[in-house]
């Protein structure tokens, strides 16, 4: 059985009919034929930050962008450490 997939629109309009139309949660999930959970997930994340909730395939939150070049750096920087100290190592060794 394949997961299905669901898209911004739908997961909005779902979240609407909760909140603006007062249906219940496990009603508008009978209705939407979703488990229950998902679309209690939905309502918690478009609460959260209704602009960027559900930012679907390939669009990511700026912040994962800012995280996500932050690793990339970290990563460069742990690199250019290791160089160094290793060849701080050699030199010392040269000395000697």
């Amino acid at each position: 059985m394949q997961r299905r997939k669901f898209g911004r629109e739908f997961k909005v309009e779902a979240v609407r009919l909760i909140r603006d139309r007062g249906v219940s949660v496990a009603q508008s999930a009978r209705d939407l034929d979703v488990h229950e959970n998902v679309v209690r997930k939905w309502v918690r994340k478009f609460g959260a930050d209704p602009a960027q909730a559900f930012p679907g395939r390939g669009q990511v939150k700026p912040e994962q962008l800012e995280i996500d070049r932050l690793r990339r750096e970290v990563t460069k920087l742990k690199a250019e450490r290791d160089i160094l100290k290793k060849a701080a190592a050699y030199f010392a060794r040269e000395a000697t």
